[in-house]
């Protein structure tokens, strides 16, 4: 048995757009997704490899707690020497980030490694925050901590 479907000009147009709609969803997440956090670095460049990860733990009333961190907290660079940091993400499915002091943010997704370039020009501790993961209700604070010297 055969069917013959009859399309006329509206359905053709309204599944061109829902087509259209779709495909520039597509590009634009994919786009977000491979955007360098910052400008290319040259070879002299200080990297440092992190990983998100997470403990998780059961309180004597049954409950179940959960904390996140950055691993290894603290890494430790030279000031006016660019730096490259490799954040890959291991536990958690997004941890939006800000690093306080240098004007940088982004974000680390699981399964993937998010690469942040800049050159630090003063001395100093800056805070690399999780948004997500900022305080005790959300798992948190998940901060780690590039000391500048």
């Amino acid at each position: 048995m055969n069917k013959i479907v009859i399309l006329n000009r509206k359905k053709i147009q309204l599944y061109a757009v829902i087509a259209a709609v779709v495909i520039l969803a597509g590009a634009y997440i994919g786009w977000q997704q491979t955007k360098p956090a910052t400008a290319p670095i040259g070879e002299n460049a200080q990297v440092f490899h992190l990983v998100t990860g997470e403990f998780t733990a059961t309180s004597d009333s049954g409950k179940k707690l959960e904390t996140y961190l950055f691993s290894p907290g603290t890494v430790v660079a030279k000031k006016g020497v660019p730096v490259e940091l490799r954040i890959s993400g291991i536990n958690g499915q997004s941890h939006p980030f800000v690093i306080e002091g240098l004007n940088i943010s982004g974000t680390i997704n699981k399964g993937k490694t998010t690469v942040v370039r800049f050159t630090p020009e003063q001395a100093g501790i800056y805070s690399i925050v999780c948004q997500t993961h900022a305080d005790p209700k959300s798992g948190g604070p998940m901060v780690g901590y590039l000391v500048v010297q």
